[in-house]
């Protein structure tokens, strides 16, 4: 995982790991970390990240419970295949992923119009 870029901002009320496994399940869910790709290591993403290694596994291990990563020893921690999606989402995570989607965007200066726009923009990108 090179590119894609995980930020935690430590003075949200959202939990860091929690902040990590929204973004990385974003990132599988729009194909931008593809089947297959390695995730870094707890160790090496705490690292990266200035946060404990607890933290970011306790991210991993809700990615594994909703069957979006695979850990095995000796081969890491990978990119599972997508699960079938369901036919409704579940309206109180949906809630969930919007709520920290524009506190972070708020975060970074947008106001609600620009907000609008790149959600917009991202549901217009094929998947």
């Amino acid at each position: 995982m090179t590119s894609p870029v995980i930020h935690v901002d430590t003075a949200s009320h959202v939990p860091p790991y929690e902040q990590i496994r929204v973004q990385l399940a974003a990132l599988i869910a729009t194909g931008r970390l593809p089947e297959g790709e390695r995730l870094p290591t707890v160790r090496q993403l705490a690292a990266d990240l200035g946060l404990a290694a607890g933290t970011v596994a306790r991210a991993y291990r809700e990615l594994e419970s909703a069957s979006l990563i695979r850990t095995r020893r000796g081969a890491g921690t990978r990119v599972a295949s997508l699960p079938t999606p369901a036919a409704d989402p579940d309206p109180t995570r949906l809630a969930e992923l919007t709520r920290l989607f524009v506190t972070q965007a708020r975060g970074l200066g947008a106001d609600g119009q620009a907000v609008l726009e790149a959600v917009r923009e991202a549901l217009d990108e094929p998947l």
